[in-house]
């Protein structure tokens, strides 16, 4: 699963890098460079099938329950994700993402 990271426009894009070789340098900290990036960057969400949601959840040990919890969804939500009748969106997506790729503790 791949991270797609794209400026919003042309002229976001030549200040990101601007930003980006002024961090580099030290002269912008990590916390101000995270902050521009929020603003300058969209961050393409992968989508989570049935077999992906499931294969995260067992990656962690987590029972349906416990992971509707930490996600802010109901069982019934996240039992429908895993049969392929729906599929998340949204926080949820967002949530799973940073679940998957940052960990249980980035959650909890």
């Amino acid at each position: 699963m791949t991270r797609k990271v794209k400026a919003k426009s042309r002229i976001l894009e030549a200040v990101h890098e601007t930003a980006s070789d002024l961090h580099r340098l030290g002269f912008i900290d990590k916390r101000k460079m995270r902050e521009l990036e929020a603003l300058c960057l969209t961050i393409e969400v992968p989508e989570y099938d049935a077999e992906k949601i499931r294969a995260i959840r067992e990656r962690y040990k987590l029972s349906q329950s416990v992971l509707a919890s930490i996600l802010n969804t109901s069982l019934s939500t996240v039992r429908q994700w895993e049969i392929g009748k729906k599929h998340p969106s949204g926080p949820s997506q967002k949530l799973l993402n940073l679940l998957d790729r940052k960990g249980l503790e980035t959650l909890i």
